[in-house]
This record gives C-alpha cells, structure tokens and sequence, in this order.
C-alpha cells in the first residue's frame, strides 16, 4: 500500500488498521479507567490501587526485548491477531469471577499483568506494522491520522467509563473490552497488504543477537537514548499520578469512587489535554525545531505536575491536569515520532519496543510503585505524586545539562 500513489488515508487496509486500532484504544482506556476503580471499590486499599498500575506497566519491563525481536521476524498481522484474542479471553475472567461472586483483588491484578503481557506483543509488531503498511514516506500522515483518532477516544472513552463505573459494576464494564479486542482482530484479518517481511526464528542465539542489534542503535543515536532515558522519568511522575488518582480524588478532593460524576470529568482531562497536543505540536516543531520543544515541553510538564498536586479542588485539578496532559503528551509526541523516523525498517519494533521498554515498562511501574508505597505510609496519595514529580525533575535537569539537546535543533521529522 505504502508504494500507491494515492493519500494514505484513502487505502482499504489502512482504514481497516486504523479502525482496528481505535477499538484497540476504546478497549485499553476502558480497562485502564475500570481496573483501579474496581481493585479500590474492592480494598479501598491505595497500595492495591497502585499495585495495579504497576501490574500493567511492568509486562513492557520483563518481555520487551524478546517481544520487539520477534515482531522483526514474524508476520506482524498475525501476531496482532493472537494477542487481541488472547486479551479478550483473559479479560472475560473477570466479569465471569464477578458473577459468580469470586472476584479477588489479586485476580484483578493478575489479569492486569496477562492482559498487558498480550499487549506489549502486540505493540511490538504494531510499531513496525505502521510504516510497513503506508511507507515512510507517507508516515507522517498516517501517523497524525491515528493519532487524531486515538485521541479522540482518549477524550471521550475516560469520561463515559468514569461515569458508568459509578452506576454500572466496573468488573461487567471489561466485558466491552473482551468485545473490541475480538472486533479488532477481526479487522486485521482482513488485511491484505503486507506488513512485514517474516525471517524464520533458528534459535535462541539468533533472537539474542536481535536484541543486541536493537540496543545498539538505541544506545548510538545520543538524541534517541536522550529522549529514551529522559521520559524514563516522565513516565514515574505519570505512573504515580495514576496510582494516586482514585484515591487522590476520594481522599484529597471529596470526589467519591463509587456514585460520584465528578470522577467521570476527573479521568477526561489528560485525553483533552492530548487532542490539544496533537494540535500544536506539529506547528511548535516546525517553528522551534525538536529540541527546543523537548527543552520546554519536560519542564512545563514538572510545573503543571506540581500545580496537580497543590489543587485543592476537584474544578482546579481539571484545569492543572488538562495543562499537564498537553505538555506531557508534547513530549511523549516528540519522542515517537523521531524515533519511527530515523530508524530503519528492519529495526523498528525492537528499537521501539526496547525505548518503550525503557520509557515507559521501567517508569511507568517504579512509579506506581513508589506513589504507592509513600501513599500508604503517610496515608495521604500526594506524598506518593511528589515523590514521582521528584524524579521528573532530575529528568529536566539531565536533559538542559546535557549538550545533545541544549543549542541544537535536530532535524524536524514530523
């Protein structure tokens, strides 16, 4: 498809891919909202709470680099397909638990693990599947096509589903995300086009030998490892906010788990803030170049994490939250998106897979896990989101010390 002349967005394949990817997407935010108010209505407990963030981090941590190997080697399509009907087979647990009146907090954990173990797969063959389906030189357009997409969801899906679990059982909300995941494997299917170029896997030693070639990569290119290493520390201070956020609204703002509205508004705001992004990040880039974006973007985003954590209100966390979403997103963006651009194809799940392992599968865990913590020997969820906040701010200071970022304006990819 990529080598038609035709727009991108016109192809039969890619509308299937893209469909396929926004149920995807509908699917991940309904459990991600849906899972912690589930484990917290069940415990009350932050440490569960949190222990459940960090369960749908840590999968990226322990099988990234095999996963990225892999998806250079097999046929893309086809590993997507088994990993969205693995999710939807180990998701229906928990509503069936639930019915039968079962249902564990360590249960909502461990599916938590399983489901994000699928996905970190299926990701791994989706960074790669993008630019082999449309070309590199129509990625971009297809890249903010998704994203635009995506995001949309990202603003609606969280406020629906915070409205919802608070008159419908969260555990039956899962039951939605079991049925995307069928529905998106169904529309990979009937993909025609190719994409990818399937090596056979000999051994062992063969895969290990992918691995390193991926970590080479990410490990010369000095502005992608900056990057890499720098939303390390993005990811806990937003790994902690999401461990916190349940109980952060019940404790600190009054805004109850269970019957309240107001968790519905509270879960939207990051969406809002990520349409935003998508919308100024391109003309900020070809104004300011990449670099000087990642400089304002890390340390905006520490100033709008430290206003969430002094709101006091439920109406002034979403507008601190919505300005954290936008700069947080600018920053995810940016490293993306340079990423896919300069790294070849025969490479692109493993580099990306292995800098998402590092960004987000070692960030996002230490995160909830730290938040998590501090949050149950204070008692209070803010002394665990400052604790994340802390470590952003060695993130920034690394990145303006650094001479890869500080004077520079690398080329502009997107």
């Amino acid at each position: 498809m990529g080598d038609r002349g035709g727009a991108v967005t016109s192809g039969r394949d890619f509308g299937r891919y893209l469909n396929a990817r926004v149920l995807s997407v509908v699917g991940a935010v309904v459990s991600a909202v849906a899972l912690p108010v589930l484990v917290y209505q069940l415990t009350g407990s932050a440490g569960w709470t949190a222990a459940v963030t960090a369960a749908e981090a840590l999968p990226y941590l322990v099988f990234g680099l095999p996963a990225g190997a892999l998806a250079d080697r097999l046929d893309r399509r086809l590993m997507m397909v088994a990993m969205d009907f693995t999710v939807a087979a180990v998701l229906l647990s928990v509503p069936l638990a639930w019915l039968a009146g079962g249902l564990t907090a360590p249960h909502v954990v461990v599916v938590a693990f399983a489901t994000q173990t699928a996905f970190v797969f299926f990701d791994a063959a989706n960074f790669g599947a993008l630019p082999a389906l449309v070309g590199k030189e129509k990625l971009t357009a297809a890249f903010s096509t998704l994203y635009g997409r995506t995001t949309v969801v990202e603003l609606v899906v969280p406020g629906v589903t915070g409205l919802l679990v608070t008159i419908v059982a969260p555990a039956a909300l899962l039951a939605v995300n079991a049925l995307t995941a069928v529905g998106s494997a169904l529309l990979l299917r009937a993909i025609a086009s190719s994409m990818a170029n399937p090596r056979p896997v000999r051994g062992g030693r063969e895969l290990v030998g992918d691995v390193r070639e991926g970590l080479r990569f990410l490990w010369h290119e000095p502005i992608i490892r900056l990057l890499t290493l720098v939303g390390a520390t993005h990811s806990v201070a937003s790994g902690a906010w999401m461990a916190v956020l349940v109980p952060f609204a019940d404790q600190v703002l009054g805004v109850a788990p269970k019957g309240d509205a107001r968790l519905a508004v509270l879960f939207t705001c990051w969406g809002v803030g990520a349409v935003v992004a998508s919308r100024v990040f391109p003309k900020l880039t070809a104004r300011w170049g990449n670099a000087k974006v990642a400089l304002a973007a890390l340390p905006l985003s520490l100033l709008c994490g430290v206003l969430v954590l002094v709101s006091g209100h439920w109406l002034v966390l979403c507008g601190t939250a919505t300005c954290w979403g936008v700069t947080g997103a600018i920053a995810v963006i940016n490293g993306i998106t340079y990423r896919q651009q300069v790294c070849p194809d025969d490479l692109q799940s493993r580099v990306n897979t292995t800098a998402r392992m590092v960004a987000w599968g070692l960030g996002q865990p230490l995160g909830a896990a730290l938040a998590g913590v501090l949050s149950v020997a204070t008692g209070d969820p803010r002394a665990g989101l400052g604790a994340g906040l802390a470590v952003l701010l060695a993130g920034v200071v690394a990145a303006w010390v650094s001479p890869v970022l500080r004077g520079q304006k690398y080329r502009n990819h997107t």
